[in-house]
């Protein structure tokens, strides 16, 4: 089975909106395999891209090594979320002989033509184009650069391949010339290349329906004659005061400062309290009730269950649980039915109860709320600290220094308004 979601655009770190498809999928994925199919996950990162030109200029460094520590950092800031690794995470960079192949397909198949050193898609020429995003052609914007509309046969069409712009200090050589790929055809060609063309299931996020995923779309069926996936399954936006977190809006929480501050579970139960379908509404209090949840979660699973055969009330919440998540994957409806238990098993004894919690958590990417936890010990509390005396001084740099030396030592550091504390993370780092 054939699942590709889109991942991230590698300008900057990734934010807590950027991380939801990213822990959809991965727990999608977990679920599937608990029903005895075999999935096969990819999830790309675009490390072509105009906005990581832009960047990279703003920072004073070449564009690709900007893009090499922004995957870098992807992978750092999602690792800590414990839910694992996609079982493939192409590169643009390392999809370039495919790209330029899948679009020498399309020119000469009559989808595409070349203008000066760019290649655009012949959206006219795609039948049924607009059938993802239910949209009328005529009345869509593919928003492209400023000066390419004189290079278009049709406002309609999009760019496959860009040729090299001033400012621009990486290139890949192409029939076409020295240049970069379209975003759109980087996808087609890395969902191609890992799981053929007509794979089971795409996804990402909601906003990348129109123009990205219907613009993969109609390229895939031109070139190969069938349809690029034969399902779709698109996550909301997380919103703030009704609007998407984006980079572009400036009003995001990076992924990475959300794990320092409230802990991979709670940004995990976070992201899974709505549904995957619709928007789901961000404010610090939320991410603070999560982990509230989840340490009412954790307390209730300290103590061993009583004697006796699994209750009748926990193995119809644990069949709810199950169909929950067959049904559409219903977190929200799943989380429910864990928490009865929870609620019911701290009004009675309810055999079976904290077994059937303890089956649940891995397909809520919440299992390290079964590790037994140990305390710091004396090393760690001296440099948690110095840095807090650090942080007291202004001296931030030294600061964030001692938090990655506790990091290494499998130590998160915990801020909140009783001050800092020590939550153990993954196993220390050799």
């Amino acid at each position: 089975m054939g699942i590709y979601a889109c991942g991230p655009t590698t300008y900057g770190r990734i934010h807590v909106g950027n991380a939801r498809p990213f822990v959809v999928f991965m727990l999608l994925r977990r679920f599937l395999e608990r029903q005895g199919l075999e999935p096969k996950l990819v999830i790309n990162v675009t490390d072509i891209n105009d906005k990581i030109y832009a960047a990279a200029r703003e920072e004073g460094v070449p564009s690709a090594e900007w893009a090499e520590r922004m995957t870098r950092a992807y992978i750092e800031d999602t690792d800590r979320l414990g839910l694992g690794r996609p079982d493939a995470e192409p590169l643009a960079t390392e999809t370039i002989p495919e790209i330029v192949a899948l679009i020498e397909d399309l020119i000469e198949a009559g989808h595409a033509y070349q203008a000066d050193g760019d290649v655009y898609f012949r959206v006219r020429s795609s039948d049924g184009y607009g059938k993802l995003s239910n949209r009328d052609p005529d009345q869509m914007d593919q928003g492209e650069e400023a000066g390419s509309a004189s290079l278009k046969e049709d406002r309609l069409d999009f760019a496959l391949w860009k040729g090299r712009k001033e400012g621009e200090d990486t290139a890949w050589p192409s029939p076409w010339g020295d240049g970069r790929p379209g975003w759109h055809i980087e996808c087609s060609a890395m969902a191609e290349k890992e799981l053929g063309a007509g794979f089971d299931l795409h996804g990402g996020g909601s906003d990348l329906i129109f123009p990205h995923h219907e613009n993969e779309i109609a390229q895939t069926e031109a070139a190969r004659g069938t349809g690029l996936a034969r399902n779709w399954m698109h996550n909301g936006m997380i919103q703030i005061d009704d609007e998407k977190m984006s980079r572009s809006e400036g009003n995001i929480l990076q992924l990475s400062e959300a794990l320092d501050r409230f802990g991979a579970e709670a940004v995990v139960a976070y992201l899974i309290s709505g549904h995957y379908r619709q928007p789901l509404a961000f404010s610090e209090e939320a991410l603070t009730e999560s982990g509230a949840r989840v340490e009412r979660v954790r307390n209730f699973l300290r103590d061993e269950d009583p004697a006796g055969d699994e209750d009748g009330f926990v193995a119809e919440r644990r069949e709810a649980f199950m169909g929950a998540l067959a049904d559409d994957f219903n977190t929200p409806r799943a989380l429910a039915a864990r928490d009865e238990i929870i609620a019911e098993g701290n009004r009675r004894e309810l055999p079976g109860a904290r077994a059937a919690v303890a089956e649940m958590l891995p397909l809520l990417g919440l299992e390290s709320l079964l590790e037994r936890e140990v305390g710091p010990d004396a090393d760690a509390e001296g440099l948690l600290a110095e840095r807090e005396q650090a942080r007291a001084g202004k001296d931030f740099e030294r600061a964030d220094e001692i938090r990655d030396r506790l990091a290494a030592l499998g130590w998160e550091v915990r801020d909140g308004e009783g001050g800092a504390r020590l939550v153990r993370r993954d196993a220390p780092e050799s």
